[in-house]
């Protein structure tokens, strides 16, 4: 399995631009390829989702543990999505509470829907 250099997360407003708006530039498309694969992943989705889903729009690291994978698989998945710009995170006390980077999922949508309706 190949490894590839981390890149930092893609910049908001390069997700503005649809799919058929103009082609993605070659850091563009890697950005937003990691962003899809770290969504690609079931247990990922099943922790944004847990994430997203809760009525105080953050949860516990604790709350959200029950994918049926061990806390630090958990915690390597929340970190992964962490990374790519999906999910920031606050520490308090010994638990870290996770909380959905809405713009950035909206702006996800956005390069697809305008794809989708040209």
């Amino acid at each position: 399995m190949s490894h590839t250099p981390w890149l930092p997360p893609i910049e908001i407003e390069a997700l503005r631009t649809p799919l058929a708006e103009r082609p993605l530039s070659a850091t563009e498309a890697e950005r937003t390829a990691r962003m899809f694969h770290a969504l690609g992943n079931p247990i990922r989705l099943r922790l944004l989702s847990a994430i997203a889903s809760d009525e105080s729009g953050e949860s516990c690291v604790c709350a959200v543990s029950d994918v049926g994978v061990s806390l630090p698989t958990v915690s390597h998945h929340l970190k992964k999505l962490k990374e790519v710009g999906l999910l920031s995170s606050e520490r308090r006390g010994t638990w870290v509470y996770y909380r959905l980077e809405p713009a950035v999922l909206a702006a996800m949508g956005w390069l697809l829907v305008r794809a989708a309706s040209t």
